[in-house]
């Protein structure tokens, strides 16, 4: 079953050239069109699906600071402005709102490393209170347990992943951007070297920069052009259960389970940290490079089955660009959400949180959540292929950060002063055995 998502209209036909050209629909796209117009710049948005309908409405609608890797703490606070101020400028409803994000914990180990990031993230201007016991059994009596403690991040909030990238990609259109669903990118014209245009299903655009925004479609579109970029996805699933009487903390995250209150009063469910690994040949192929990453996980990784390989998504295969492509077959990844996992979600909840004992399951989704091996997204223009702007690989943490990822990647498509460093992102920290022509199979 998929999440809820408010759909918009947009026009069937591609235009013929556009300064720019932002492949993908989902949160990093259209915030990346959507400061591009703002300049003035000429830009068309293509979309195989629909907008936002992948993991950007399949995500928990976090937009923190709060334990954020080092690399990307300027850009999350860039974000959480920037989310006020299009709301402000746009008149669109993201659902974005500073309800403060709570975490509980009675691990020792686990508090420590919440107080150290608190330390570290004062030198950033970061508010984040520790708290006691006390303190944390007051804020999580809906739990009605004792915690040795937790923190509170009272500036981070939430958005409405069912609205936002739907509104932000009206926004583009009053704008006189140009939003084409059902329109799937095949491939890249070159001339010289550089980027010429993009081929779509629909004909060609004629564009001298494309940004590359795919999600989990990135790496095999970038193989295509004989770019090897190291990502794997991996299936996290989720439920929503119906409003409750009594209102529970906004965004809560316990060791055992998270919830997270949408606009209409539902609340999101899901165990961080939780999922399936579907072995698809470009897994495989990368494998070497995750097994750091999977191994720190390993209690929260499990064995998947055939839907990565059923969802095209990792495909290892070279597909024409004069015929349907796996884009085409399938609009949107819409995998089967674990049962085992969403049973095993709604016990904690309602273990957890008694009030949720009478709610019940509205929806139950899974996504595809696209990774880097270090955990931090690729954004800048590929090595080798000028016009290429890498935007992917957002390893979970893209609904967050997708105003001020996609107001950098504007940046670096128009040569303006970035908002934020972008050395930490580039694409070539991918070099040797990650970056370079593809050898053949």
């Amino acid at each position: 079953m998929s999440p809820p998502l408010n759909q918009i209209q947009t026009l069937p036909t591609p235009p013929a050239s556009a300064d720019v050209v932002v492949i993908g629909g989902g949160i990093i796209g259209v915030f990346t069109a959507y400061y591009l117009a703002k300049r003035g710049v000429s830009v068309a948005l293509v979309e195989k699906g629909r907008i936002g309908a992948e993991q950007s409405s399949r995500n928990w609608g976090w937009c923190r600071r709060q334990n954020r890797d080092a690399r990307e703490l300027p850009m999350a606070s860039k974000s959480l402005d920037l989310w006020e101020q299009f709301a402000a400028e746009s008149g669109e409803d993201t659902g974005f709102r500073r309800c403060g994000l709570l975490f509980l914990s009675n691990d020792e180990t686990e508090l420590t490393g919440w107080a150290s990031w608190r330390d570290f993230a004062k030198t950033s201007g970061v508010t984040s209170h520790m708290l006691s016991s006390r303190e944390a059994a007051e804020r999580g009596q809906a739990t009605g347990r004792a915690w040795k403690g937790g923190v509170f991040s009272p500036s981070d909030g939430t958005a409405d992943p069912a609205k936002a990238a739907p509104a932000v990609a009206a926004a583009l259109i009053k704008l006189g951007g140009s939003v084409h669903q059902n329109c799937a990118a095949r491939g890249i014209e070159t001339e010289g070297g550089r980027v010429s245009g993009v081929i779509t299903e629909a004909g060609v655009i004629r564009t001298r920069t494309v940004v590359m925004a795919g999600g989990a479609w990135a790496s095999s579109f970038c193989r295509q052009l004989g770019i090897r970029f190291p990502q794997a996805s991996i299936r996290q699933s989720i439920l929503s259960v119906s409003p409750v009487a009594h209102r529970l903390p906004d965004a809560l995250v316990m060791s055992g389970v998270s919830a997270t209150r949408r606009n209409d009063g539902r609340y999101a469910l899901a165990i961080s940290g939780r999922a399936r690994v579907d072995v698809t040949g470009q897994f495989l192929r990368f494998a070497p490079q995750f097994v750091p990453m999977f191994a720190k996980r390993w209690r929260s990784l499990l064995p998947g089955g055939l839907q990565g390989i059923r969802g095209g998504h990792e495909t290892l295969a070279r597909w024409r660009l004069d015929a349907p492509t796996p884009m085409e077959r399938v609009r949107i990844l819409d995998p089967r959400p674990c049962s085992t996992t969403i049973k095993e979600t709604h016990r904690r909840a309602v273990e957890l949180l008694p009030q949720l004992h009478e709610a019940r399951i509205t929806h139950a989704w899974a996504g595809f959540v696209d990774s880097t091996p270090d955990g931090v997204p690729g954004i800048g223009e590929v090595p080798g292929m000028p016009g290429f702007i890498l935007a992917a690989g957002f390893s979970g943490h893209g609904f967050g950060i997708g105003p001020g990822a996609g107001h950098l990647i504007a940046d670096l498509a128009t040569g303006a002063e970035p908002i934020v460093d972008p050395t930490p992102f580039r694409p070539g920290r991918f070099s040797g055995t990650a970056w370079g022509k593809v050898a053949d199979f």
